[in-house]
Formats: C-alpha cells, structure tokens, sequence
C-alpha cells in the first residue's frame, strides 16, 4: 500500500470528521495535524483524538505509521490565533 500524502491524510480526517480547519504535515509515515472541531466541545483530549482515529479508520494500521495531533474547539483555536499574533484574548 502507498504512503499517503499529508493532503490525503487531511482529507481522510475531513472526510470523517466535521472540521472548520484541518492542516496535516508529514513524510509520508509520520505526521502532525492540527484539526479545529466543534465536535470537540466539552471532550477530553483523549476522546477528541479517539474521534480523529475512528475518522482515520483501518488506515491508521495500514498506512500512517505515526500520527501527532493538536486537537481544538474553534474557540480554542480562535484564542490560540490571538495569543500567537500578541492580541489580548477577548
């Protein structure tokens, strides 16, 4: 089986996961996404990437050997842009 690109992984997770963004960065094998979800309301961090696994499905095993995950609330993900760009949080 290929290795997927980090735009394919994008769209499995899109693909499975209602995201307002996603951004996946990676060689082939490992990967960094962050994935902005209002599913992720009021979830802990562990349920929120357990989302994203169930969204990836069996390619998880088979394709994506390694899988790094920021994982925000679009407010969350709102706050961190503010604090990133020095803007006081609102």
């Amino acid at each position: 089986m290929s290795e997927p690109t980090p735009d394919q992984v994008a769209r499995f997770i899109a693909d499975g996961l209602p995201c307002r963004h996603v951004e996946v960065e990676g060689d082939g094998r490992h990967f960094f996404a962050t994935i902005v979800s209002a599913d992720f309301e009021g979830l802990s961090r562990v349920r929120r990437h357990q989302r994203v696994y169930a969204a990836l499905g069996d390619r998880m095993r088979a394709q994506i050997h390694a899988l790094s995950m920021q994982t925000l609330t679009p407010a969350e993900w709102a706050a961190a842009g503010d604090a990133a760009a020095g803007r006081p949080r609102l």
